[in-house]
């Protein structure tokens, strides 16, 4: 089948992948919140976090911000999450490749779109999108945060797709670094599939299933070489 959409993963695959400290972002965060006690309660983050990504990986049902504050009894006000976005900004740029990446796809008249288990509220991936240029080249997006599922979900895959236009989720072709949420969940909707295996990815994250993808692209720029070659292959009318 033609592929007429793309459809990314976010973190790890548009963004560079990073090691982030994230019980120093919580005790960044918790500092704002209860000063004396901050040691104490970044580590109840830390743990809450943990608990809510796992069940997020092996119930692929989803999960927010809010919920990780809620299952300490905490309700942070505006400097708090100013705060903790601060702490993760560095972290949240786009590949130096993924511009002129998505830029091209568009020339190419294919729909571009993402799709990214996260924690955060769909405003705030817009707003770093808008930040660096690329909001008006995403056709559609779709975070676990705004829906019930969490990649590899099959249905959280087919919902990208039908916000895309897709009559059928195997015209899309989904980009990610991970071989159980991104690669083996897309494979299950009928996606073609690219694996971007430049992130390392720690054991405890590393999903049950797997699955071999149809491509492998060591940069995003190779997403392009990969396309061209599928298009190749199709029967000439």
């Amino acid at each position: 089948m033609t592929i007429k959409y793309v459809v990314f993963d976010w973190a790890g695959t548009l963004t560079p992948w990073h090691t982030v400290d994230l019980g120093g972002i919580w005790l960044e965060t918790a500092r704002e919140i209860d000063p004396a006690g901050a040691p104490d309660l970044a580590e109840r983050l830390f743990q809450a976090e943990r608990e809510l990504m796992a069940r997020c990986r092996d119930t692929q049902s989803s999960a927010t911000l809010d919920e990780v504050f809620r299952a300490v009894d905490v309700v942070p006000d505006g400097t708090a999450i100013a705060t903790y976005r601060r702490a993760w900004e560095e972290h949240t740029y786009l590949d130096p490749d993924g511009s002129e990446l998505l830029r091209t796809l568009r020339e190419r008249d294919l729909g571009v779109g993402v799709l990214s288990n996260t924690l955060w509220s769909a405003d705030w991936h817009h707003e770093i999108f808008e930040r660096d240029g690329i909001h008006d080249l995403i056709d559609a997006a779709v975070y676990s945060s705004e829906v019930p599922w969490t990649k590899p979900n099959p249905l959280i895959f087919e919902l990208i797709a039908e916000r895309l236009g897709a009559e059928d989720p195997g015209s899309c072709a989904f980009v990610g670094d991970r071989l159980f949420e991104d690669i083996y969940g897309a494979r299950q909707a009928r996606m073609r599939t690219i694996w971007v295996p430049h992130s390392a990815i720690p054991d405890e994250e590393r999903g049950s299933d797997s699955a071999e993808p149809d491509a492998t692209a060591h940069t995003l720029k190779d997403v392009l070489t990969v396309l061209d070659s599928w298009a190749a292959q199709q029967p000439t009318s």
